[in-house]
């Protein structure tokens, strides 16, 4: 006679195991799904936020290129993403092939694309404070900065595809949770093309930490020597302390604070494209140690742009100067004769930055009509 309770017994027996798998696989699921919706819900507040900027803002270059970072990453998030999670509950999603070149696809593109724009950045604040009338000659502007993303987009969607073409092989991972060209090829075509797209995002990155370099040393200087040399009289220097506001400071907190961020993300993944092709070992949970690190760029990117928008920004940089100005006691201010609501005696760092228009706009010669010499006589 059967015995119900072995019955029953057999039947929990059997049931344990599928309860575990689906609790195992409702929390591995937990952290791609946290992440997908904290980068797509971060950079559409993001670009809420630099749509909703003031004018002058929104026709920068500095700033179209940070909106592109932006809507970058958004499309980068919600085209991967869904990927990944659809692969945790159906592991055969990625071994298909095209879906698996698709999303190879995306890896190098996303990667590649963010580099690019990081470093146009880096670049465009280096030719606007460094060398402004190259930066007013090639009238970098917001079209300007425009052309150059959709140029990048074309280029980039190119030198992607080339796997899809034949150059390389894409395919899955030993984790099986994503895929990626085959950066342990012995065939030469392959092997040139993962080297050359290793080498591409190295110079971006070397490029962008070169003229991050170059713009801190030279504000740093500037600062220097304003502090060596104080004003006595109207000079075109006044002008551009007179001119000068917490905006460029701002891009240059905004540019540095990202260029960490991506940098700091995507090298490790360059880094294992030239071990894998150049040294003999072999460590796959180092490859998705990598691609793990890449992919919480697009989650902290859009908070800086939203942590550091201009309203807050400014509300730092007051407490700073109310900081500074209780530690010290305030010089007597000195008036301004370009704008006599502004002192120069305000925050000396706010005061270095001033945009580069400023410079094309200051006269080469100042010009005295015979009424202005007899009034400076009166004085």
């Amino acid at each position: 006679m059967e015995n119900p309770n072995f019955t029953h017994g057999s039947l929990s027996v059997n049931e344990t195991p599928q309860h575990s798998q689906a609790t195992s696989i409702e929390t591995k699921i937990a952290l791609p799904i946290f992440m997908f919706a904290g980068g797509a819900i971060g950079n559409l507040i993001a670009i809420i936020v630099l749509s909703v900027s003031r004018q002058e803002r929104k026709s920068s270059a500095f700033y179209t290129l940070v909106c592109g970072l932006a809507v970058t990453d958004l499309l980068g998030t919600c085209l991967a993403s869904p990927l990944t999670i659809a692969n945790y509950y159906d592991q055969h999603v990625l071994r298909d092939h095209h879906v698996c070149e698709f999303y190879s696809f995306l890896l190098l593109f996303f990667g590649l694309t963010g580099l690019s724009i990081i470093c146009a950045m880096a670049a465009e604040r280096y030719l606007a404070i460094c060398c402004p009338y190259t930066y007013q000659r090639w009238g970098v502007d917001r079209r300007f900065a425009q052309r150059f993303l959709f140029f990048t987009y074309i280029s980039h969607i190119v030198f992607c595809c080339l796997p899809m073409m034949g150059m390389a092989r894409s395919e899955l991972q030993p984790s099986s949770t994503w895929c990626f060209i085959d950066w342990r090829s012995d065939e030469p075509v392959a092997v040139a093309y993962s080297v050359l797209y290793g080498v591409v995002s190295l110079l971006l990155i070397l490029g962008t930490i070169v003229l991050n370099l170059a713009v801190c040393g030279a504000l740093l200087l500037m600062r220097q020597r304003t502090v060596q040399r104080p004003v006595t009289r109207a000079s075109v220097r006044d002008r551009w302390r007179a001119l000068s506001s917490a905006a460029e400071t701002q891009m240059i907190a905004v540019l540095v604070m990202t260029s960490v961020v991506v940098l700091a993300c995507s090298a490790p993944l360059v880094v294992r494209v030239f071990v894998n092709h150049f040294m003999l070992t072999y460590d796959p949970k180092a490859d998705l140690a990598a691609i793990r690190i890449a992919s919480v760029n697009p989650i902290l990117d859009p908070w800086i742009y939203i942590l550091l928008r201009r309203s807050l920004f400014r509300r730092l940089l007051s407490l700073s100067r109310r900081g500074s100005s209780r530690r010290s006691s305030p010089p007597t201010p000195q008036r301004n004769l370009f704008y006599p609501e502004l002192t120069t005696d305000s925050h000396v760092f706010t005061q270095l930055m001033c945009n580069a228009n400023v410079i094309t706009q200051l006269p080469a010669v100042v010009k005295f009509t015979p009424y202005d010499t007899e009034s400076l006589r009166q004085t």
